[in-house]
């Protein structure tokens, strides 16, 4: 199977695993990513997922081995494939070639970064929420050297993650970026030992999984749709997304008044 989906809890884990080709996606694996993400997004008892590669690493991009088969049967189907994705009249339900890169889930994912995340795996991995990368894995537009381009979100998502200047730096040069360089620029949140990302994702997971989930789900989703709105738009839209989540902060400084969750803890 390339792709299996587990659940543990309230954690909904996704790992890709195609081990002949570092977990590089073609066609129906890119369906089969997009399926497993609405089916997570749609499952009322699932809050939190991690996307996971199996074997070492996350993702190498899109399968060019695949691309190449399907070219040489048909010149110009693999043109006609990817024209074929264009967004749908939901936007919000859109298929990316990659799978899920064009959809705004309204769960937090985490990704569970090892070995390659690489061309459109990185895209992957920017689509995620947060980032928990092992020591030995990387990051790299290496599509850079074959032509090929970034149509996944590299070209958005980078910048606003790491800023304009890192951005170019890697779109332009396509370099690999190691897991301290990673760090440091915000493209990680989290750094672990070798072996170590899926369990301290799923940890993680556990953790957001835990926290009253109305509130945490509401400042989520106005901190992305605050992008292209002006400062008092965006302020507006977080008081409407804040006002409907009151009755859990009632209770919540409730339980603060009764003892709960003082200096730091979190439960």
């Amino acid at each position: 199977m390339p792709l299996r989906t587990e659940h543990d809890q309230h954690v909904t884990i996704v790992t890709l695993d195609r081990p002949e080709v570092r977990n590089a996606v073609d066609a129906d694996t890119a369906r089969a990513l997009y399926e497993a993400f609405l089916a997570f997004d749609e499952d009322p008892n699932a809050r939190v997922a991690v996307f996971h590669g199996a074997n070492g690493h996350f993702c190498a991009g899109w399968d060019l081995q695949f691309g190449a088969r399907m070219a040489a049967a048909s010149p110009g189907q693999g043109h006609e494939v990817l024209s074929n994705l264009n967004f749908s009249s939901d936007e919000q339900k859109a298929l990316g070639p990659m799978g899920p890169s064009r959809l705004l889930l309204s769960k937090p994912v985490i990704g569970a970064i090892s070995g390659a995340a690489v061309a459109g795996g990185m895209e992957l991995a920017l689509w995620c929420d947060m980032r928990v990368m092992e020591q030995d894995a990387y990051f790299g537009v290496y599509c850079r050297r074959f032509g090929v381009p970034l149509i996944d979100g590299g070209t958005v998502r980078l910048p606003r993650l790491v800023g304009m200047g890192h951005a170019m730096d890697l779109i332009l040069t396509g370099r690999k970026v190691e897991s301290a360089e990673a760090l440091q620029m915000g493209l990680a949140n989290r750094v672990v030992p070798t072996g170590g990302a899926r369990d301290a994702a799923v940890a993680l997971a556990h953790q957001l999984s835990r926290f009253p989930q109305i509130t945490m789900l509401a400042d989520r989703m106005s901190a992305y749709r605050q992008w292209d709105l002006p400062v008092e738009a965006a302020l507006h839209q977080e008081w409407e997304r804040g006002k409907a989540c009151l009755p859990e902060a009632f209770a919540g400084a409730a339980r603060f008044s009764a003892g709960e969750g003082r200096h730091g803890q979190f439960g």
